[in-house]
């Protein structure tokens, strides 16, 4: 039996899912969680052979809870569902180990095969998400750019952000001022957003 971790915070896609991956013969649905800290307690407590995870989960988001369980539970593998496919969480999820990472459209016979497939050590991904993530390209932000715009993700001050690089508040200026021109963004906040989205932060 391939022991399953879902994870999920819309309680009728988490039951949908479970009732249908129950009568597969081979799949057992041993623990569910509503958000992400849930999601890192019940696969700890439970040891799941693969925890399939909602991408956007309140405390934690689902690529969080990926590192934290490719580091706290080795032998777990990892897989995420989602119904917003941006290049940027789908690269950053193969960066900490995911394994698959699925549209919530599929069809539950095919999330079955899937599970089996990352069961078994291999990795599936979207092929349309795959050819988005590559189609993103590579970042045209200098390593300091991407680092100031990542401290600059919820909106903070310059001054505020500049305390956290612990640089003068007109060097972070430049900075973004600088990486928002080569994205070719309207204002900072453009930048930071589209940045997250191609997964150049």
């Amino acid at each position: 039996m391939i022991r399953i971790l879902l994870a999920d915070d819309e309680h009728l896609i988490r039951g949908a899912f479970a009732a249908l991956l129950a009568l597969e013969e081979d799949l057992d649905i041993v623990a569910e969680a509503a958000t992400g800290p849930e999601a890192v307690t019940m696969a700890l407590r439970h040891k799941p052979d693969v925890a399939v995870l909602d991408l956007q989960m309140p405390g934690k988001d689902g690529v969080a809870v990926v590192e934290e369980l490719t580091k706290s539970l080795p032998d777990c593998k990892t897989m995420i569902v989602t119904s917003h496919g941006l290049p940027g969480p789908l690269k950053r999820a193969l960066t900490h180990g995911v394994k698959g990472f699925v549209l919530k459209t599929v069809s539950a016979h095919q999330l079955a095969t899937i599970i089996r497939t990352v069961n078994a050590g291999n990795r599936y991904i979207d092929p349309i998400l795959a050819a988005d993530a590559i189609s993103a390209g590579a970042s045209p932000l200098s390593a300091r750019e991407a680092d100031i715009l990542s401290l600059a993700t919820d909106g903070a001050p310059i001054e505020e952000v500049a305390e956290r690089a612990a640089l003068a508040p007109g060097t972070v200026r430049n900075y973004l001022s600088s990486a928002t021109t080569k994205l070719g963004a309207e204002n900072r906040h453009a930048a930071v957003h589209l940045a997250q989205q191609r997964g150049w932060i």
